[in-house]
């Protein structure tokens, strides 16, 4: 009976270590697909943006923008374009 109550704490502590872990790799993983579709929506408004004269120039700020908030930082860029 005693090595049940062992094994019991080893199953929560496993389970425990588990959750805490992949905890961070979810969040990495959700950071590598902001990446690449802040990314590929910048090159997409580039493409598109040099019919109309319009450019978002691609440098480290511009890239952590669309990087870190994906979508909505691409949006940013382009309303920060056009007002300023």
């Amino acid at each position: 009976m005693e090595y049940m109550g062992y094994f019991l704490i080893a199953v929560i502590a496993l389970f425990l270590i588990v959750k805490i872990f992949s905890w961070p790799i979810k969040i990495l993983f959700k950071l590598i697909i902001n990446a690449v579709l802040g990314v590929i929506l910048l090159l997409i408004v580039n493409f598109f943006g040099s019919y109309f004269h319009f450019y978002i120039g691609i440098n480290w700020i511009t890239a952590l923008i669309a990087g870190f908030f994906g979508v909505p930082g691409v949006i940013f860029l382009i309303i920060f374009k056009l007002f300023l």
